[in-house]
């Protein structure tokens, strides 16, 4: 089973409305596909990676220059093709760009070995269960966004067959943020999941302050809550200060940035992204890494690839998505046959491979460069 050809499509979809966190708002949901065809005949098609507004720069990196290391080889050999791959990050240059691009093609391979072994890929990876809790990222930050919006916004979700939320915080002080917080568990009720994310908006005295005005709330975990240029000390400094989980690792683009947080003794929870660091090759080593210390595996977004990974091993705890459809008009348009939440859980489908089947006809609405080699 030798690669044959690669195909990198990126796509973007304007979204309706803005959706600000902390430091950060978006506008547009973008993506890039990856197909991979080998001699036999067998096809892959995935897509990854909501942070891709400089898809076709990823689109030119994978033809240009991984599709030279690559084409040729056997597809069942995936260390060997990661490791191939890996040599376009030694130069000087954006490495998190160029490991973004071995994602979606490491991505696209595990997508080949599933459908070769007639097996999804939870089952590769360990099949440990079959189904998993489900949340939602929201909370967001609006003009004129009030605290009952907020309440009203965790029924709607709820609603929607979610089981938790990821609420933002981080954009405002801790004490208005608690407020936030507050807002959001009285309109979830008991049972929903009730998680924060500052993404690293607050300095360390500002994050130990707000994790103790929350702390005797049911809070899950308290996500990348220091600012990033000395996280790994200050989020040492939170864990210690608060009983609340700390979670952080999306920001990381290898597996040796996660053991950085593991080593500092900064996190209780890994969400280490498949998508934006390597792929599922180098997302494995992370969870082992994490296995060994007792820390817990959650992912940031993509939860068409994640589910599978954090379903496949017993120390995944929960799939994040955006339930919006506003947020993440990729469900809807490109994946007609995705799995529906309900009840607060995610069944994760065992079509070989990743079980995508994208609706081609948006995926050409939605083009903005694609090539392949």
């Amino acid at each position: 089973m030798r690669i044959e050809r690669i195909e990198a499509i990126a796509i973007e979809i304007p979204l309706p409305r803005r959706f600000a966190g902390s430091v950060y708002a978006m506008t547009t949901r973008c993506a890039v596909i990856t197909r991979l065809r080998t001699s036999d005949g067998l096809v892959s098609e995935v897509y990854n990676g909501d942070n891709r507004e400089h898809g076709a720069e990823i689109v030119r990196l994978i033809t240009g220059e991984i599709a030279p290391l690559i084409l040729g080889e056997d597809a069942t050999a995936y260390e060997r093709l990661w490791r191939k791959a890996h040599a376009i990050t030694i130069p000087n240059r954006d490495r998190k760009l160029a490991m973004e691009a071995i994602a979606c093609v490491d991505t696209a391979v595990w997508d080949l070995l599933g459908k070769r072994a007639g097996l999804s890929v939870r089952q590769l990876l360990g099949g440990y269960r079959s189904e998993l809790p489900i949340i939602s990222i929201g909370g967001y930050y609006a003009e004129g966004k009030t605290l009952l919006d907020l309440a009203k916004e965790m029924e709607q979700l709820r609603a929607w067959g979610m089981g938790g939320c990821k609420v933002k915080v981080g954009g405002l002080s801790p004490e208005q943020d608690a407020e936030r917080v507050r807002a959001a568990l009285d309109g979830a009720g008991e049972g929903f999941l009730i998680a924060v994310d500052a993404n690293r908006g607050w300095s360390t005295a500002d994050a130990i302050r707000f994790a103790r005005l929350i702390e005797e709330w049911p809070i899950a975990w308290f996500e990348e809550p220091c600012h990033w240029y000395d996280e790994a000390r200050g989020m040492a400094e939170v864990r210690r200060a608060t009983r609340i989980p700390v979670n952080a690792g999306q920001s990381e683009y290898s597996a040796h940035g996660v053991r950085r947080l593991l080593d500092a003794g900064a996190v209780d929870i890994v969400n280490f992204d498949a998508s934006e660091a390597g792929g599922i090759t180098e997302w494995r080593r992370a969870a082992a890494a994490c296995a060994l210390v007792d820390v817990r595996m959650a992912h940031h977004e993509e939860p068409q690839i994640a589910a599978h990974m954090l379903a496949a091993i017993p120390h995944g705890i929960c799939v994040e998505c955006f339930a919006d459809p506003a947020r993440d008009p990729l469900w809807p348009h490109l994946l007609p046959d995705a799995p529906r939440p309900k009840d607060g859980m995610l069944a994760v489908p065992d079509r070989p491979g990743f079980g995508i089947a994208l609706d081609q006809d948006a995926v050409r609405k939605f083009t903005i460069a694609s090539a392949a080699a």
